[in-house]
């Protein structure tokens, strides 16, 4: 499990149609050493501004590393590194991905995951590297101060959460199963 978290910057080759992008190319993944073989593709839509979703990550032998865009809308994207031993750990990273600048956040194997919608009708999609297993799911509360998210919420707009995410519990309760590799968790922008 590295500690790289990716902010990938694809680049749009534009005319008087509009735009083309790759946004992914195992090959060029590869290149820059990231080897996850993404197996399934997520799409969500988060109607209100304000809906946060997390922290999520699923436990070992299904662990998932996810590569993460905005296709509509935009968003804060999150992630917390939970692996034991990591002199980042209980550390988080950000980035707003959006429709309109197509970033992508890749976020390894190790970490949970979660972001907030910044304007209304967003949509997000993602692939991750291991199929859902509801056995492994697993959440570390959005709020834990320990963590300290700050989720770059619009002013006087409280978080729409479902209730699953209200009953995650704080990463001090938490006994993680991932273990630190020897690569602090780093915010690589390519």
């Amino acid at each position: 499990m590295s500690g790289k978290v990716y902010l990938l910057h694809p680049k749009r080759y534009g005319d008087s149609r509009g735009w083309f992008t790759e946004v992914y190319s195992e090959k060029k993944f590869a290149e820059l050493g990231i080897t996850y073989r993404f197996v399934q593709d997520n799409h969500s839509l988060s109607v209100p501004v304000g809906t946060l979703r997390g922290l999520h990550f699923q436990t070992p032998p299904f662990a998932q590393a996810k590569l993460v865009r905005c296709v509509r809308g935009s968003i804060y994207d999150v992630a917390v590194d939970l692996r034991k031993g990591s002199p980042t750990y209980g550390s988080w990273v950000g980035a707003e991905l959006s429709a309109e600048n197509g970033d992508q956040l890749l976020i390894p194997v190790g970490f949970a995951h979660g972001f907030v919608t910044l304007e209304a009708d967003t949509e997000v999609t993602y692939k991750v590297s291991d199929v859902y297993a509801p056995e492994n799911d697993a959440g570390i509360a959005w709020d834990d101060p320990q963590i300290g998210v700050d989720w770059h919420l619009p002013a006087g707009v409280a978080p729409t959460l479902s209730e699953k995410d209200t009953r995650h519990p704080a990463l001090a309760q938490f006994d993680s199963p991932f273990v630190f590799d020897g690569t602090p968790m780093t915010l690589v922008e390519v």
